[in-house]
This record gives C-alpha cells, structure tokens and sequence, in this order.
C-alpha cells in the first residue's frame, strides 16, 4: 500500500517566482509544477497532499508563533499520514528544524525539512531532488525525528547547521553523522536514528522569551555587556572561545555574570568554533564561568543552544530545572 506524506509549504526559495523585483514567493506555483513533472507521479513515489501556507513568507521572517503554527499541523494530520515534508527557507531552517524537535512530544512518524539555494522554476535548481528525496525518505522509513534533507543527506534536525548561502552543500552536521545518504541507492543508518517516544503525542508551545547572545573578542568592552544584563532578560548565550574559555584578567566580567545568574538569569556557554565542544573543566577560564553556575551547551549548534534555552523558558520558570535540563540530551541535540 502506497504512503501518504503531507507536504507542509511555508515558503522559500524552493517555490519562488521571478519577477521584476527580484524572486518571490508565488502561490499555487508549487503545486502547478509538481503536477507537471511526471516524476512527483511515477509509482515508486507516495502519494502526497500539499498545504500551503498563506502568506507564503522568507524564512527570514519566521518566528516561534510560525514554528506553533507547524507544530499543531502535524499533530492534527499526524493519524492521516505517514510521514511530513517541510518546504522552509534556508536561512532558518535549522532552527526551525531543532523548535519542531524539541516541541513535539511523542512523534514517531518522520518530519523531514527541505528547500531550495535555487527555485524550482530554474534549469539547474536543486530543489527537484531535494524534494524527491524527501519524499521518498519520509515514505520508506520510520525514523521518530525531525530532520533536514539537503544534497542528498540527510541530517538530525537539531544538528544541522547552515553553512553556505549559494552552495546546494548548504548544512552541514558537525558533531553528529548523517542519518542517511541519498545516491543510486538510498542509505539509511537506523542505529543512528533517536529512540521511539513512548509518550502521548503532544506539544509543548513556545512564548516569547527576552533571550541575547554576547559574543567575546580580544578588546571587548565590558559595557555592552553590562548594559544587557541590566535589562529584563530570562537568558543569556555566551559565545566563548575555544572550549568554552574567557578571559579571566578583568574580575567584572565574573562579578556582571554572577549577580546575573543570582537574580535567575540563565547564562549559558556555547563556543565560536562549529566543531568540537565546551569542556569548561579543561581549563582554569572555564573552570571559573562552571563555578558560578555557567551552564554548558557542550556540542550543541548555534542553533540548537539558542533554540533549546527558549523552549525551555517557554515551558518552565523553574531556573534551577532549567538549568538541569539544558546539560541533558532531549532529543539527541548532544553528545
């Protein structure tokens, strides 16, 4: 019996019209060109239904209320399907692939993202394979994660960072291996895929959440910093060198933090290096952030640090749980 995957289109490259001014998102185009190429129909494919958003936006404008909104989609179609597709703009793909992630409590069905560097209208775009890939992934395996397909790999949602803005090798996976492999065969790795989830199919809905990132470079001045650990923020992301280190000369910047972290801000520490992890035990810079209560995003991507620390605050107001469950893997973020 044949599949049945829901393609969800929020916008993106992948469906753009050019126009006048430049390339735009153009509803029903999509669907129109999809029913044209009798590939999306040959019998080896699923059959697939497509709900398009309106307005189709750029993922430049996506925000947690857009990720809610995608969230309750699949959980609404979840019994009629067997599988969802994602059509999302590149530019935040990865977080929205690592909000759905960590939301959607008790999926066991395969959400795959995809999109296009060029759009579907073009000769040499790659959104073509990127969306027969999809498709056939999403229908011949049951893998119970979010994910992001993109030339001919595919990656754990919450892994995935973007690399390229004009390369079709536009993500890349840098502390965890892709999950499959799309060439003259398709390769799946199941000993890679997350556990099944054995709790009720739910979601957990994101709020607005005041959240910063402060980035260390030699020369800093510690008055920026200062300035937005006056405001009301819930939390912070530092962005250290290295293994999660910084530099310990100027004893205000451990002062600033502490009283931060005192009032219930949650401060955490992920690093400028892609690959790799924070280990604030390697050395004494580290070591000092750990010991007045920085917490670790160890090899999380930028993404999922960022994205992580809002669900959490979403959910909870509870800083000392918070903080807990930051340094756990929720859905295979981490090492």
């Amino acid at each position: 019996m044949k599949k049945s995957i829901l393609i969800l289109y929020t916008g993106g490259t992948i469906g753009m019209a050019k126009t006048s001014t430049g390339y735009q998102p153009t509803s029903g185009l999509l669907a129109k060109l999809m029913a044209e190429d009798r590939v999306f129909n040959h019998t080896d494919m699923p059959h697939y239904d497509i709900k398009e958003y309106a307005p189709l936006i750029d993922s430049s404008n996506m925000t947690p209320q857009h990720w809610n909104t995608l969230a309750k989609d699949i959980v609404r179609a979840y019994e009629q399907y067997d599988g969802f597709v994602i059509l999302h703009g590149t530019d935040t793909m990865a977080y929205t692939a690592c909000a759905l992630s960590f939301m959607i409590q008790g999926l066991n069905k395969p959400v795959i993202l995809t999109g296009a560097q060029v759009s579907l209208v073009e000769a040499h775009s790659d959104a073509r394979e990127n969306l027969i890939s999809a498709l056939l992934l999403a229908s011949r395996y049951c893998f119970p994660e979010v994910t992001i397909l993109f030339n001919h790999h595919l990656l754990r949602g919450n892994r995935a960072h973007k690399i390229d803005s004009i390369g079709y090798n536009a993500f890349l996976s840098p502390n965890y291996p892709p999950l499959a492999e799309v060439g003259s065969e398709l390769v799946a790795h199941p000993q890679l895929f997350c556990a099944m989830d054995t709790r009720s199919l739910a979601i957990h809905k994101y709020q607005a959440i005041a959240l910063t990132h402060f980035t260390f470079f030699p020369g800093l001045s510690l008055n920026t910093l200062e300035t937005l650990l006056d405001m009301p923020i819930r939390a912070l992301l530092l962005r250290t060198y290295g293994s999660g280190n910084v530099s310990t000369e100027d004893k205000k910047l451990f002062l600033l933090l502490e009283k931060a972290i005192a009032r219930g801000v949650i401060i955490a520490n992920t690093s400028q290096c892609l690959k790799g992890q924070v280990n604030m035990a390697s050395y004494a810079t580290g070591q000092a952030l750990q010991q007045i209560g920085v917490i670790s995003a160890r090899d999380m991507t930028p993404e999922a640090a960022t994205v992580k620390l809002q669900f959490l605050c979403s959910i909870s107001s509870d800083a000392a749980w918070i903080r807990q469950q930051y340094e756990l893997s929720l859905r295979g973020e981490l090492s």
